[in-house]
This record gives C-alpha cells, sequence and structure tokens, in this order.
C-alpha cells in the first residue's frame, strides 16, 4: 500500500477497506498496540468494519514508544501539558506525510493556503520547541506567500494594524488561530473588530485560565471581536490529522479521518447513536504510530455527519492502561 494513497480517499467504503488494511499492518507490526490488544482479548476477533477496532488508550503515548517496528522518527512531537503532568510524545516517521495531511486537510476545509495569511497566537506553544501546531502552523506560514504571516508574542497591541495590512493582500483572506486562552486574554484587553477575518481557537486552557465551555468562550470571543462566529480546530500531538468547525462548534473531519464514540465507561462498547460517548479518532495518516486512538474527550454526533465536543471525561488520568505493564 502507498502510504500517499490516504489522500485519495472518496468514499466511505474506501476508507474502512483502508484503515482494515492499516489494522493489520500496525497490530502485527507495532509492538505496544499488538500487545494492547492481546492483553484486552481482541488480537484475534474478526474486523469487518473500522468502527469494530479497539483503539489504543491515548495514555500510552505517555509511557511507551508508539511506532511501527524498525523505523526511524524523523520529528518528535511533545504535548504542553501542565506542571506536574507526564507529556506525551508522537514519533513522526515521516515528516512530510505530517505536512501533506495539514496542507490538504486546510485545504479541503479553507480553500489553498497560498491565498491566506496566517497569523498564530500561540504563546505556550511557543515555549515547546517540539510542538505538532506551532510545525503545523509554520508549514501554512511557508505554503502561503502573505508578507504579513507571523506568530504574535507581545506585540498584540499592533495587531490591528498588521490585520488591515494583512487584508489589502491579494484575497485579503486572514486566518487568526490562537489557544483559547490567549484568545481570551487578547478579547479582554485588547478588544477590536475583527470583521472580515477568521478566528480560530485550538481549544485547552492549559491551567492558565478556568475551564469554560466553547459556546461560552465563543460568546466572549464573539463580543470582544465583533464576530458573528467563532472557528475551531481539533487536533492533538498524537494525531496526524486535523478535524475543523467553521462555527458553532460543529466539527467535520477530512476523508482521511473518521471518529466514532464508545461508553465512556465501557471503552469496547460503541455509544448509542446521539448518546455522548468517548471520541475515539481513526486518522489514517498515523500508519507508523497508532492509528486508532481512544481520546479524553467527550463527545456526539449532530447532524449531517458532523460532531461536537462535550468535554473531556472525569476519568481521564485513571482509565489509561494498567493491562499493560513490562
Amino acid at each position: 500500500m502507498n502510504t500517499y494513497d490516504i489522500f485519495n480517499i472518496h468514499n466511505e467504503d474506501e476508507f474502512n477497506q483502508m484503515a482494515l488494511a492499516i489494522y493489520h499492518f500496525q497490530k502485527e507490526h507495532n509492538k505496544v498496540y499488538g500487545e494492547f490488544l492481546k492483553v484486552s482479548h481482541h488480537y484475534d476477533k474478526p474486523i469487518q468494519h473500522y468502527s469494530e477496532i479497539v483503539s489504543l488508550p491515548i495514555e500510552f503515548f505517555k509511557t511507551q514508544k508508539v511506532i511501527v517496528e524498525q523505523q526511524t522518527p524523523q520529528l518528535v512531537f511533545e504535548s504542553s501539558g501542565t506542571t506536574g503532568q507526564k507529556i506525551s510524545r508522537h514519533f513522526v516517521v515521516d515528516a512530510e506525510l505530517y505536512r501533506q495531511s495539514f496542507l490538504k486537510g486546510f485545504t479541503w476545509f479553507y480553500g489553498d493556503p497560498v491565498d491566506w495569511t496566517f497569523l498564530a497566537l500561540l504563546p505556550s506553544y511557543l515555549e515547546k520547541p517540539n510542538s505538532s501546531l506551532v510545525f503545523m502552523m509554520k508549514g501554512l506560514m511557508e505554503a502561503s506567500e502573505s508578507p504579513y504571516n507571523g506568530f504574535i508574542l507581545n506585540e498584540v497591541e499592533n495587531l490591528s494594524d498588521r490585520i488591515k495590512k494583512a487584508k489589502t493582500w491579494r484575497q485579503g483572506k486572514v486566518l487568526l488561530m490562537g489557544v483559547s486562552y490567549a484568545l481570551w486574554d487578547l478579547a479582554e484587553k485588547y478588544p477590536q473588530n475583527l470583521q472580515g477575518i477568521i478566528v480560530m481557537e485550538t481549544g485547552g486552557m492549559k491551567g492558565r485560565r478556568k475551564e469554560i465551555t466553547r459556546s461560552q468562550l465563543h460568546e466572549i470571543l464573539c463580543q470582544g471581536f465583533g464576530l458573528e462566529k467563532i472557528h475551531s480546530e481539533y487536533g492533538m500531538t498524537e494525531m496526524l490529522s486535523q478535524a475543523y468547525s467553521q462555527g458553532e462548534g460543529l466539527f467535520k473531519t477530512p476523508p482521511w479521518l473518521r471518529i466514532y464514540f464508545t461508553e465512556p465507561d465501557d471503552p469496547f462498547s460503541l455509544a448509542k447513536p446521539g448518546k455522548t460517548g468517548l471520541i475515539n479518532v481513526v486518522d489514517l495518516a498515523n500508519i507508523y504510530s497508532c492509528s486508532f486512538i481512544a481520546t479524553s474527550d467527550l463527545g456526539r454526533f449532530t447532524t449531517n455527519g458532523q460532531f461536537e465536543i462535550i468535554g473531556r471525561h472525569d476519568l481521564a488520568e485513571l482509565r489509561g492502561c494498567n493491562l499493560m505493564l513490562w
């Protein structure tokens, strides 16, 4: 199988076939995932659909080297984490595969990056040299030809002038992406009219501010920036693909990424349709690590194949795997 074939998926059947092929490849050649399937008594179970595949709890990325055997990583991404927390590490064998994933994913939802100006308000991530989000934003800026691209650090008071100039570039498409707490700070300290650009939050307060719901955050940002809606990005260190929301916290995935939900207290059972469950991601770009991950996030499907994120599972740090101790 050509790794880059994942970007040529056109329908659900093609996705399912490729997911099953990757599943059989990873359970045989990824020691951590294969052992997890054996210990949980799922290694030999027949699988016909990707939703039947048992996902690896995301906590394993904090304690194990999740990588296909005999592969050498080109990059190692690390989660930001709060003080005292163990950080996740994602060993990335093919950096170009990740680059193609985020470029094609962005294009799928927003068009060619060449026409955009990218402004990134990611202070805590810039403190981490191995941030997958910073790597993605740098890659989008490199794909863009705008002279106004850049990471915003201490010059937030001049942001409006920079945006005004960026709106004169080509089609005037401007994306301001920021971690939630930094956008909140900006909306409070420097409220301004940002109509005509897209403001996108990446989620996470990282212990910097109190946790609030996404809808509450969006209300604060809309009021502070004079906008009708806020966009969102859903990704994580352990993934090489992103889902996007173009408003109201309703997310869609690109063709090589799918999600499904399992019961919060029974990760081996699918959640009932329409009910809140634990988000499981099937990220085919993760072919050299693990494409099947049980996250610590709760969500549910809405309409037209969209999904929303409800919050984090209360037992997120406890449910990860005491099944494997070696």
